[in-house]
C-alpha cells in the first residue's frame, strides 16, 4: 500500500498582526507573513515538487500564498471551503487584550475551558472538528497515495491533527501552532501517524 502524506501549513502572518481571526474575519498576508511562508516551504520546494497536490482554505491569508506556490510549482490546486478557520463569533477582529479588558470573565471562562465556554455567537469545537474531519477524509479520498500540502489555520491544524488522533477536544485544543508552522501525517497500512507538529519547516 503506498503511504498518503498530508503536510499541513499554517499561514503566516496576516495585515494586521495579532488578533482574533475566526472565519468572519478575513485580511491578507502582511509582507512578513509572506515571507514567513515561502521560508518554510522553501527546502521542501527545491528541486521536484515535493507535493502532487495543493488544497487550501478559501480564505486569502491562506488562498493567496496557495495560489502562487500552484503557479511556481506547477501543481494543481483544490479550494476546500470546510478547511477554513473557527468562527469566532462577536470577538471576530478584536485583540485579545481588549477582549480581556471589556468582557475580564467571559475571557476567562474562555480560556480556562474553551469547549464549554466559547466566544459569542462562536462555532463550538465539537461542529468545528466534524466539518474539518469531513473536509479532510474527503481530500484523502480524492487523492489517495499522494503528497499533499494543505495551506491552512492553527485551529484547523490542531483539529485535523486531534481527529486522526482520536483526541478530545480540550486536547487538541491545547495544541500550539505557530505562523506557517508545519505538521505532518503519514497515512499508511496501519492507519495515520503523526509524524512531527509545528515544525520551522517543511521536509522531503
Amino acid at each position: 500500500m503506498q503511504h498518503t502524506i498530508v503536510d499541513l501549513i499554517r499561514h503566516g502572518e496576516p495585515v494586521g498582526g495579532l488578533m482574533i481571526r475566526g472565519n468572519g474575519c478575513d485580511h491578507p498576508l502582511s509582507a512578513t507573513g509572506w515571507a514567513q511562508m515561502r521560508a518554510a516551504v522553501a527546502p521542501a520546494a527545491e528541486g521536484p515538487a515535493p507535493w502532487q497536490q495543493i488544497v487550501t482554505s478559501p480564505m486569502e491569508r491562506c488562498r493567496g500564498f496557495a495560489v502562487e506556490l500552484a503557479s511556481r510549482l506547477g501543481l494543481p490546486l483544490a479550494v476546500e471551503p470546510e478547511l477554513r478557520e473557527i468562527g469566532m463569533g462577536a470577538w471576530e477582529g478584536r485583540r485579545h487584550t481588549e477582549v480581556a479588558a471589556t468582557e475580564p470573565g467571559v475571557f476567562a471562562a474562555f480560556r480556562a475551558d474553551p469547549v464549554a465556554h466559547r466566544p459569542p455567537g462562536g462555532e463550538t469545537l465539537g461542529d468545528f472538528r466534524r466539518r474539518v474531519a469531513r473536509a479532510y477524509e474527503r481530500q484523502l479520498a480524492h487523492w489517495p497515495g499522494q503528497r499533499l500540502l494543505v495551506v491552512c489555520h492553527s485551529g484547523v491544524s490542531r483539529a485535523v491533527i486531534g481527529h486522526v488522533l482520536g483526541a478530545e477536544d480540550a486536547a487538541w485544543y491545547r495544541m500550539i501552532i505557530d505562523y506557517a508552522g508545519v505538521s505532518r501525517i503519514r497515512h499508511g497500512r496501519h492507519g495515520a501517524s503523526v509524524e512531527y507538529v509545528n515544525a520551522r519547516r517543511a521536509r522531503h
